[in-house]
């Protein structure tokens, strides 16, 4: 991942490369390099994403406007898409506690049927639920 300003409305610049990983593990590490490399954690959960999203203790502050480009999205979509997803919830329901077991059936039902998001879907939920971050899929 690579961080930098931008000319365009003094916006900061921050790639992701889908070609620097090939699962959720190794997204998380690609995040991590850049948007944390100062801090003492490393994202590692979905919610830790969305938390570092809002900035404050990474390389941006809060609300500061973002531009993310998201390369070799096509290559990350197949990646973390309908396999990595069916693994990443049967792993969750194989752990049990302190996962809601029943929620992540249903999730993961929907997404057996057509119906559900996969993670690459849930990344780019949370990336476009934060107003200051402009998401383009390359």
């Amino acid at each position: 991942m690579e961080w930098s300003t931008s000319n365009k409305n003094n916006r900061k610049m921050t790639v992701i490369n889908g070609g620097h990983f090939s699962n959720l593990a190794g997204f998380y590490d690609e995040v991590s390099s850049v948007l944390m490399k100062d801090a003492d954690w490393k994202v590692g959960t979905l919610d830790g994403f969305d938390d570092i999203l809002y900035g404050g203790f990474g390389v941006f502050e809060n609300d500061e406007e973002i531009e993310m480009i998201w390369k070799e999205s096509q290559k990350s979509e197949k990646d973390l898409g309908f396999d990595a997803t069916r693994s990443f919830y049967e792993n969750k329901i194989s752990q049990g506690k302190p996962f809601n077991i029943d929620l992540i059936q249903h999730k993961l039902d929907e997404l057996v049927s057509g119906k559900g998001q996969t993670l690459f879907d849930i990344l780019v939920e949370i990336i476009e639920s934060h107003q200051n971050i402009t998401l383009i899929l390359d």
